[in-house]
């Protein structure tokens, strides 16, 4: 693929995006949104000319996963909805976004395994805030990637009374996670 200074371009195997701002024949120099420079192969880059959410609008794209998601998110459309007599079901959910880039102000430096903790940590910090608050719902965004943090968010979250599921992709796309916090949970089992 040809880069060329300006464009905007994501890290395949990361969650960093950026403009290019310098091309050499084995190198790709990006600058970050925060204005930190890294410098990457070709090949490990991918130019992004549509957002997520630009993209999202599409019904003919071909991937299986986000067809069916599509679809099933319109059946729903279609439901009759209920009123309930719980407040807290009507409040927003608590959001935490656990990229990397929200949780510290560089990750320059650090290997995969450092960032993976801090973002577990950071998870598991809010989830007790959530539970200890009585706070019924929170929704950890963790970006699509490889699957690595959503993973381990799932042995983590197995560790607690909680029932979890993949939030509104509507909302979210296809990168976060909704969790829904028993009333009478008291922390980890």
């Amino acid at each position: 693929m040809d880069f060329k200074v300006g464009d905007v371009v994501a890290v395949l195997d990361d969650v960093i995006k950026g403009k290019v701002i310098s091309v050499a024949v084995d190198k790709i120099v990006i600058e970050t949104e925060d204005g930190f420079p890294f410098d990457f192969l070709p090949k490990e880059l991918v130019v992004i000319k549509e957002s997520q959410k630009e993209l999202s609008k599409f019904s003919d794209i071909s991937n299986e996963g986000l067809l069916e998601k599509i679809n099933h998110t319109t059946s729903k459309k279609n439901t009759p909805k209920f009123k309930t007599a719980n407040r807290q079901d009507k409040l927003p959910p608590m959001e935490v976004d656990l990229h990397i880039g929200q949780l510290t102000r560089s990750s320059k430096g650090m290997d995969n395994y450092d960032m993976l903790n801090i973002q577990i940590n950071e998870a598991k910090h809010k989830l007790e805030f959530a539970i200890k608050n009585r706070i019924p719902k929170i929704v950890f965004i963790h970006g699509v990637g490889a699957g690595v943090l959503k993973t381990e968010l799932s042995y983590l979250f197995k560790n607690y009374n909680v029932k979890w599921y993949e939030a509104s992709f509507q909302k979210y796309g296809l990168g976060a996670t909704e969790v829904y916090i028993y009333q009478n949970s008291k922390g980890s089992k």
